[in-house]
């Protein structure tokens, strides 16, 4: 009897030898019974393929960048298949066993890889990096260092080499305008910009950038610029203008800036520029998307972005996730009359900027610059500015978004005192078609709008209420060509009718908006194309 208990008992041990040693080869090894199921499972991950977000012709057998865009790779979507099963016994028999719990739970894998697609989408554009800051999305990027929301769109078309990067954008408006009143004026012109943004990876933290910005302004609307009812600023022919927009110079923006990421959250940068944008205001009105598709300056540029093309720039700046300070040493003046030449710098002015986007859908700043001598023709009066800006934008599906932006912005000169302007603008597109509107307030003085000597010290509040709509003849194929109408009317005190008439300030103009197309538009296309085939 004691023999054959030692008998068994050696035998379940060498059983449990056995069995423990052939677990160990692969402690993740089926039952032999799913041993098919197994061997699918490998072959399906050997054969596991990735995609770019932007781009879906990229496909490659392993993770990476983008040789298009530079953006991360993902996991390309299977096809729906039958996976083979061991033994339909056992499939019947696993449903029984869960019964209608296990509909749920693939319900909500479904839905949680649809909702994984619709969101690397929405975000893809958030995962390219800023040319000024390393840290910062591309989609954060205004002109200057300034800050837009996170989601905005971008119209550009985006070239790689290697890990370099380069963006163009830009805009042109040729138009018909028509400015009622004694002090207005009817032309054809076209206002218009254009923008290059590249950036040198140095090693995985540090950046190098450069940014270029042109217009033709001077050549297409001349030294006196385009009419408008109550802008003011700058000079030609040795006089202020007033009720026209000046041109702006050839050459806008000429930067390079270098940025470092120290961890994941903190990151600091250096920009310089000549010219340049010094931490002064909100983005200027042509990088704001909800004033991308009107043609024209607000009125209260002079009290809010005016900064933006500047002879002379340095700028350093500290993020801190979604929080930047930053703070700008600069050159006062105003660009001279001469559109085609570089003034000369002389870093006598200051600012400083605190942005914050607490949110991927809001951008906020508030700041104070010291500007020496703005104006040559009056080159004793220094200007004290502030400013603080709200930009809401909201993404609404695929191709359809609407931005909002509200601007204070407040002078303060020399002998003057202070005036102040308010801005609320608003633009809502989905598809082809565009609406916007603006309507702002700001408080000029008798000698701001050069009227006669008695009234250069009153200060006049004046208004400009504008709608538009814009119609994409072409859209979405790399350029946007868009037919657009908008009309505007301006408010006065009766006090100014001596200088603008008895009847109702307004002007009205028919304009052709011509863009690069919103980037990533192709693929938005066709992650809706693919959704529209799966239903």
């Amino acid at each position: 009897m004691k023999q054959r208990i030692l008998i068994v008992s050696c035998t379940i041990s060498l059983a449990t030898r056995a069995i423990a040693q052939v677990g160990a080869v692969d402690p993740n090894r089926p039952h032999p019974e799913h041993e098919y199921d197994y061997e699918y499972q490998q072959e399906h991950e050997k054969k596991k393929q990735y995609t770019c977000p932007m781009h879906p012709e990229v496909v490659t057998d392993r993770p990476g960048n983008c040789p298009k865009c530079g953006m991360k790779l993902v996991p390309k979507k299977e096809e729906t298949k039958a996976k083979p099963k061991s033994n339909a016994r056992e499939s019947h028999d696993m449903h029984q066993h869960h019964g209608d719990e296990a509909m749920p739970h693939e319900s909500h894998q479904m839905h949680a890889m649809q909702g994984h697609e619709s969101h690397d989408m929405s975000h893809m554009q958030m995962s390219m990096q800023s040319s000024v800051n390393i840290a910062d999305p591309m989609s954060r990027e205004g002109s200057g260092t300034s800050w837009l929301p996170d989601s905005s769109p971008m119209y550009g078309k985006m070239f790689m080499f290697g890990g370099d990067m380069l963006m163009l954008h830009g805009a042109i408006f040729p138009r018909y305008t028509n400015v009622s009143t004694p002090r207005g004026d009817d032309r054809i012109d076209a206002p218009n910009w254009i923008m290059g943004m590249y950036s040198h990876p140095l090693g995985d933290s540090a950046q190098i950038g450069g940014r270029l910005m042109m217009s033709l302004d001077p050549l297409t609307e001349g030294g006196r610029g385009y009419p408008l009812l109550f802008q003011t600023g700058e000079s030609w022919h040795g006089q202020p203008l007033h009720d026209r927009q000046h041109p702006h110079d050839l050459f806008d923006e000429l930067s390079i800036s270098f940025s470092q990421k120290f961890d994941a959250g903190l990151s600091a940068y250096l920009y310089f520029g000549y010219p340049g944008e010094p931490a002064l205001g909100p983005p200027t009105f042509m990088h704001r998307p909800s004033a991308m598709d009107d043609p024209d300056a607000p009125i209260g540029h002079h009290w809010q972005d005016s900064t933006h093309v500047t002879f002379g720039v340095a700028t350093a700046g500290l993020v801190w996730r979604n929080v930047k300070i930053e703070g700008s040493i600069f050159t006062g003046r105003e660009p001279d009359e001469d559109r085609y030449n570089f003034d000369q710098p002389q870093f006598d002015s200051y600012s400083g900027r605190i942005s914050w986007n607490p949110t991927q859908n809001l951008a906020l700043q508030v700041s104070y610059g010291y500007i020496k001598s703005p104006e040559a023709l009056d080159p004793e009066v220094n200007r004290h500015r502030t400013t603080a800006s709200l930009i809401y934008n909201l993404p609404l599906g695929n191709d359809s978004n609407w931005s909002n932006s509200f601007v204070w912005g407040q002078n303060n000169d020399t002998g003057e005192g202070k005036t102040e302007s308010f801005l609320i603008e608003s633009d809502y597109q989905r598809g082809r078609d565009t609406v916007y509107a603006r309507w702002e307030r700001v408080e000029k003085s008798g000698h701001e709008l050069v009227l006669n000597s008695a009234a250069d010290s009153r200060i006049f509040p004046v208004s400009g209420y504008t709608v538009g709509y814009v119609r994409d003849l072409s859209h979405g194929n790399g350029l946007d060509i868009g037919l657009g109408t908008q009309f505007t009317i301006n408010g006065r005190p009766d006090t100014l009718d001596r200088y603008y008439g008895d009847g109702l300030g307004y002007a009205f103009e028919f304009f052709l908006r011509i863009r690069p197309s919103l980037h990533g538009h192709s693929a938005h296309e066709h992650s809706g194309h693919v959704a529209e085939m799966e239903k």
